[in-house]
């Protein structure tokens, strides 16, 4: 009797275990925001399931999860649901401590804030919105044409960022310090994006070239390399390690 009990518990645990709900993650396939969540759950072997959201589309189903209407949005298990890039890698960092990507000390931690909040700030509008924004969303909204303006200030601005992306690795291992961090992937992040149009000079840059290249042949970037967006596809070099 006794083993038929702890037979059904086992069973009933299993069940359990089957019948939950996988976290999913909300997002958009060139979101500079979306891809560093998507790198940061890689990096720590969570297991998760891509949803893509037309953020423009509004759904009724979607604005409870997030009333700002925006991705990305990390669903969890129990059906919490968290928005915004910052918040979402701050939270794993807690919840699954290893790697840890928000850096050891109270000093640390605030330079590798200070970093992914220049790319996610900075980088964004001076750079992605420029060439992202204008080159491929604007398509997607259909919301005219791209401006050729802002295209030439996107694509003068980001010497600049790899510059500085340059000046930091000559004086660190990584962005932030010694190890990989928030601040790289959020910075890989956003230059993948632009990378996928082929639209970073990287022999201008070797340094930042070098760096670029150590995170891009990461197991956690993998997936990153694999998207092909429909009627928008990659530049040649975009998923090449030896680019």
């Amino acid at each position: 009797m006794g083993e038929t009990i702890v037979s059904i518990k086992i069973l009933q645990i299993t069940a359990s275990v089957i019948n939950q709900p996988m976290r999913t993650l909300y997002h958009l396939w060139l979101s500079p925001f979306c891809r560093t969540v998507r790198i940061v759950l890689h990096e720590k072997k969570v297991d998760f399931e891509l949803k893509t959201e037309n953020t423009w589309e509004r759904r009724p189903e979607f604005l409870p999860l997030n009333p700002a209407g925006e991705v990305p949005v990390l669903v969890e298990n129990n059906g919490s649901a968290l928005s915004g890039s910052g918040p979402i890698c701050e939270f794993l960092d807690e919840i699954h401590p290893v790697p840890l990507l928000i850096g050891r000390s109270p000093l640390e931690r605030a330079e590798v804030r200070r970093l992914a909040d220049w790319f996610n700030r900075k980088f964004n509008a001076e750079v992605t919105e420029n060439l992202v924004g204008e080159k491929i969303m604007k398509r997607f909204l259909g919301i005219g044409e791209p401006d050729s303006m802002a295209i030439r200030a996107g694509l003068a601005n980001i010497h600049a960022h790899l510059d500085y992306i340059t000046y930091l690795v000559q004086r660190r291992e990584w962005l932030a310090g010694d190890q990989l961090t928030l601040a790289d992937i959020t910075a890989a992040a956003h230059l993948s994006t632009v990378d996928y149009l082929g639209d970073v000079d990287w022999d201008r840059h070797k340094e930042a070239k070098d760096w670029y290249a150590r995170i891009k042949s990461r197991p956690s970037f993998r997936a990153i390399l694999n998207d092909h967006i429909p009627g928008a596809a990659p530049a040649k070099q975009y998923a090449n390690l030896d680019f």
